[in-house]
């Protein structure tokens, strides 16, 4: 395991690894084709950011529940989001949606600096402490309302959004650096991936793309009583 991942409780055995692998090969024939996205992706234990009861099916190609009504990714669905963003080292990328913390992991392994916002404190605090736990030092991670985006920390080069809104939050373009891109997917009840750059102050261009299914896009925040 590198060096940038700490060790868990959870094990991380050959038999996760060989299974991530051929999680990996399937993500091919499904035409992913970024191959730093696939390796952060064989590098990243899936199953961590699970509960132990789908400890055996992390590595299928399917979204898992994570509790309150969230859901983990299809690792297909991560995989295409993530490589249209292009990321760089130390991009500045804004996450809307932190759930898992999957998805941030991934980014944070492509050398992304990672902010990224979850709107329920029972999911922000499970993230935060195993984000934490894995030693992944360039995420930092918020308890917010998404669709209002960082502006402390904008303007970002990359903002990604990982649940199905019915329209583009204005905040959100207005937080894109000139030249930067966000990535969401827009429609209801099922969406098409959007890949938005901003061309100018004032401009965008937007490109429409494949269809998905995720959970919606809600605003303000849920706290724990």
């Amino acid at each position: 395991m590198p060096a940038h991942i700490n060790e868990q409780a959870v094990e991380d055995t050959y038999r996760h690894k060989g299974m991530r692998r051929q999680l990996i090969g399937l993500l091919r024939k499904k035409g992913i084709t970024d191959e730093k996205v696939l390796e952060a992706m064989e590098t990243l234990p899936r199953h961590f950011f699970l509960d132990k009861a789908f400890e055996e099916r992390a590595y299928e190609d399917k979204p898992f529940p994570i509790g309150n009504e969230q859901t983990i990714s299809q690792p297909y669905t991560v995989a295409y989001q993530t490589a249209l963003l292009r990321v760089q080292k130390r991009d500045k990328v804004l996450e809307v949606g932190t759930g898992s913390g999957y998805q941030a992991a991934v980014l944070a392994l492509l050398g992304a600096r990672v902010y990224t916002v979850e709107r329920q404190e029972a999911l922000y605090l499970r993230a935060k402490k195993l984000l934490k736990g894995l030693g992944l030092g360039n995420v930092r991670c918020y308890l917010r309302d998404g669709s209002k985006g960082l502006p402390e920390f904008a303007p970002f080069d990359r903002i990604i959004v990982t649940a199905g809104a019915k329209e583009v939050p204005e905040a959100l373009l207005e937080q894109l650096a000139t030249g930067g891109m966000l990535v969401i997917p827009v429609g209801d009840p099922v969406q098409r991936m959007h890949c938005i750059t901003r061309v100018s102050d004032t401009e965008y261009q937007d490109e429409k793309l494949a269809a998905f299914r995720f959970v919606p896009f809600l605003k303000g925040l849920e706290k724990e009583d």
